[in-house]
């Protein structure tokens, strides 16, 4: 039996590379002498750029930035050069991630992603012909226009005052938005951006109501921030004539994706398509015996794109059985069988706390491995003995 392993990181706990060590563990555990590939996968989120950077013999690039609720922290980008051009890789997650926005601090009114446009400046000033943006696991949503504010982008109210963008709720008294200072040097790179090709900016589907929930909004928070994002795809048409309200990625990490459509000049992508380009992962996966994936928690939203479903899809155009680990067991879950996930299972073995559960989940991702391939071994068995007995009837 070969196993080929897929994972995803859990978020706020690990990385798709410590998932990945826990899951192959597990299999040597069952077997050692089982034939596996680990291929830890990243969605644009946590990990993205030390992945990327890892795989490509490139370099990471520390600095400090403005976090997420305004504070100074480290953060970094990576650069690595292939086929003569210099790439500039841009996580995100590293700078304005949920992860950095302290557990009583969570309000996406008050988060911003000024700190993604001065990595974006600094990777500009280290000359790069390319930029390649993740845009996942984030804490915030302002729009993008934190980062386009670092980009030279001035927001201003009605009496031509600039307004800090400090977080979604002050895009309610911009009146305008002045583009004739952002950095010229952006027309002369490419900008790729790793997204949720499904989230979209405004309207009921829209990224206040679907995601703010997660990053701390109460209902209230979530009707002003919907408010301030749908005034601003209106400033933003008026300021360069594009209309990101429904656009295809515009709603990623609340909003980065459309601020990086109007003022960076960047292009989405579908995360996985433009990820498959530097990890190469459907030839491993097609000479699977069975393949194995995980995510944090698995939901109503894993099917839209995320690596589970995706990991799923290409499994199934070579007819393999994937299983998914899981944090924990969501809202929708059933869903997934739709999707490809032929069976899942937590590792939560019993009711815990959230901090236990973070300190135990290497642990418990290995056991469960361990005991969902002891589990289809007993299928194996049963299926063994049963074409046995058919042979012997027939003779």
């Amino acid at each position: 039996m070969k196993i080929v392993i897929v994972p995803s990181g859990f978020k706020e706990c690990l990385d798709a590379e410590e998932v990945a060590l826990a899951m192959e563990r597990g299999v040597r555990r069952f077997d050692e002498s089982v034939e596996m590939e680990v291929i830890p996968m990243i969605d644009g989120g946590e990990g993205f750029a030390k992945t990327i950077v890892n795989l490509k013999g490139g370099e990471l690039i520390f600095m400090k930035v403005t976090g997420p609720v305004g504070e100074k922290i480290e953060s970094y980008f990576g650069i690595f050069a292939e086929n003569g051009k210099r790439t500039a890789v841009i996580e995100m997650a590293a700078v304005a991630g949920l992860k950095l926005v302290p557990r009583d601090q969570r309000n996406p009114l008050k988060t911003t992603t000024f700190g993604v446009g001065e990595l974006i400046v600094a990777a500009l000033d280290c000359g790069v012909d390319n930029i390649l943006i993740g845009c996942g696991d984030s804490g915030t949503s302002d729009g993008g226009a934190g980062m386009a504010s670092a980009l030279g982008a001035r927001f201003l109210d009605k009496a031509g005052r600039l307004v800090s963008i400090n977080g979604g709720e002050d895009l309610l008294h911009v009146q305008s938005i002045d583009t004739t200072n952002l950095d010229n040097r952006l027309q002369e790179v490419s900008i790729d951006v790793a997204c949720n090709w499904k989230n979209i900016l405004c309207g009921e589907k829209g990224v206040a109501r679907v995601f703010g929930p997660q990053k701390g909004a109460t209902p209230e928070q979530v009707e002003k921030l919907s408010s301030a994002l749908e005034h601003y795809a209106v400033l933003i048409e008026e300021a360069v004539g594009l209309d990101v309200r429904c656009l295809p990625g515009s709603g990623a990490s609340g909003g980065l994706g459309a601020g990086l459509i109007a003022f960076a000049g960047a292009t989405l992508h579908p995360r996985f398509d433009i990820i498959k380009q530097y990890i190469n992962i459907e030839e491993r996966i097609s000479s699977a015996d069975v393949v194995f994936t995980a995510e944090g928690s698995l939901d109503f939203q894993t099917p839209n794109g995320k690596i589970p479903a995706e990991v799923a899809r290409i499994a199934k155009e070579h007819s393999i059985p994937v299983v998914a680990i899981t944090g924990t067991i969501g809202k929708g879950a059933e869903l997934n069988y739709h999707a490809g996930i032929d069976a899942y299972s937590s590792i939560i073995p019993k009711p815990t706390s959230l901090e236990k559960a973070i300190k135990k989940a290497p642990q418990w991702i290995e056991k469960t491995t361990e005991s969902v391939l002891r589990q289809i071994a007993i299928g194996l068995g049963i299926a063994e003995r049963k074409l046995l007995k058919e042979s012997v009837l027939q003779k």
